[in-house]
Parts: C-alpha cells; structure tokens; sequence
C-alpha cells in the first residue's frame, strides 16, 4: 500500500520541530511531513504572519505540487484554523482534497476565541502568564529572559492570528473530520460537534484525557487513530477505482 502524506500544520508558538514525536510514532502508511511556518524554525529569517488567511495560503504553496498523491491534513489549536482554510483553498483551485482532516485542541471555526479574550496586547509579563496558564511550553524556557525575548514576537503573532480571526459562512466542504480534545482543556465536546457546520461529511469527536497539549502524551494513540482512519478511506477508494468502468 502507499504511503499517504499526513500534512502537520503547527499550533501558536510552534515550528515544524514540535512533531517530532508524531515522525517517531508513525506507523508504516503515514508519511508524517510536518511543515514550517515563516519567522520560526528553518525559517526564521522570514516575516511572521499575522492573519490566518496568509498562513493558509503559505502552506498552499508549500504543498500545491503534491496534492495529486494520497494525502491528509493534521492541525493542532491554531493549525484547526489553517487546516480549514487551507482545504477550502484546495477545492477553490479545484485540486484533489484531502482524503480527511484531522483536528486536535480547537472547537469549529465559529467557537474560535468565543469569550473574546484578547492576549496578544498584554504587557510581557501578563502575556507569559497567560501562557503558563496554557502549558505547551517548559517552565525552563519561559523562565529563561533570552528565549522569551526571542519566543515573544513569534507568540504574539500566533495569538493575533486566532484572536482576530473572524468566521465568514461558505458552502461547508465534503471532507469526513476527526477532532479529538483534552479533558481538561476549555474547548468542549460541544465546540468539537460545530464542526459539523463546516462539512457534509461526517464528524466524529473523541476526547483524550489531558489539558490543552494532551498531543505530547499521546502521539501513538492519535498515530494509531489516524492510521485507522485513513485505512479505511484509502481502502474504499483504492477498491473503487479497480471497479470495472461502465
């Protein structure tokens, strides 16, 4: 069977790097390819970006010459906002879509930031509390004056993505998503289901035990999930096109 390439798009804060334990847990039909966003990681050099549209057409770009092999999109918190403009541009170019999407620490789109919390214009201080509050990030670099310094404008810019990121209705996509949440995290079960909203087809939701990053605890398990999915769905369709044509 081929390998299908599972797009890894990052969460606030975060570069390619910080799915390092999704690579080591992959099972043999993911390609797992995480990828990096400007002003961070391998691209540090870059300016950051600041609106969730422009991200989503940066990873277009990086992307759009592989679209034609099998393949699925992986979002965490920030990258749940990404990874659904991002198909929506796909399917606005008429290329192939993902055979699915799966989401992780984020209620749909019309749940974003829905207690209007603005963070991203807090002093430092309060900023980096509020960041705690959240985990993610070791207490080692968040006490560290030099690494804040530098994680601060990259932080910022994330939290300005999702905090000012406003839903526009469209016609919903027909691409099937997972979305799995924490336990203890503020996004709830009922935030997940409002994916519905956004596709024809289905929506399963499932819930792992853990706060906002329960992914760092649990790559097998959501590996093995993914895998499971993806089995199925490229199973169906590989069998589909073997059909004898009419």
């Amino acid at each position: 069977m081929k390998k299908i390439n599972l797009f890894c798009l990052p969460f606030a804060g975060g570069s390619k790097y910080a799915y390092r334990s999704y690579m080591a847990n992959a099972t043999p039909l993911l390609q797992v390819e995480p990828l990096e966003l400007p002003g961070r990681g391998t691209r540090y050099h870059e300016p950051l970006l600041k609106d969730a549209h422009e991200m989503a057409m940066d990873v277009f770009k990086q992307i759009e010459h592989r679209l034609h092999e099998p393949y699925a999109i992986y979002g965490h918190s920030m990258g749940t906002i990404i990874t659904f403009l991002l198909a929506k541009i796909i399917r606005s170019k008429r290329l192939p879509p993902p055979l699915h999407l799966f989401l992780t620490g984020a209620g749909g789109p019309t749940t974003i930031n829905k207690s209007g919390e603005i963070r991203y214009l807090l002093p430092t201080d309060a900023f980096f509390a509020k960041i705690k509050e959240m985990g993610g990030i070791d207490n080692e670099i968040l006490d560290n004056p030099d690494m804040t310094r530098f994680f601060e404008p990259i932080l910022r810019a994330d939290f300005q993505v999702v905090e000012t990121y406003r839903h526009q209705p469209d016609m919903p996509l027909d691409i099937p998503i997972t979305v799995v949440i924490g336990t203890g995290e503020k996004a709830t079960r009922e935030d997940a289901l409002t994916w519905q909203l956004e596709t024809t087809a289905p929506v399963e939701v499932r819930q792992l035990p853990g706060n906002h990053f329960f992914i760092f605890d649990f790559p097998s398990d959501i590996m093995q999930l993914i895998t499971h999915q993806l089995t199925l769905k490229f199973i169906n369709n590989e069998q589909t096109a073997n059909l004898p044509q009419a």
